[in-house]
């Protein structure tokens, strides 16, 4: 990921799978910068590699372990309800 991109990501969506992720990142004004598929591995990894950020995902099995994870990483991660 380029520098410009790093700093151009204000909001992350995750869609948690069993082995991948599918991340979608937006900057300040919702343009779509980011639109990638991570393995369960290079989440946490690739996330602190990125300033902090506003990341939303849905709460299900592991959810809850994982946005404890980003908090330490100084993400704001919120879960929201599966509908």
């Amino acid at each position: 990921m380029s520098q410009k991109l790093k700093a151009a990501i204000a909001v992350i969506g995750i869609d948690i799978g069993k082995n991948s992720f599918h991340l979608v990142g937006h900057d300040p004004r919702g343009a779509i910068v980011l639109r990638q598929n991570w393995s369960r591995g290079q989440v946490e990894t690739r996330l602190a590699n990125l300033p902090p950020c506003l990341i939303g995902m849905e709460a299900w099995v592991g959810a809850h372990h994982l946005s404890r994870r980003l908090q330490r990483l100084s993400h704001d991660a919120r879960l929201m309800p599966a509908k």
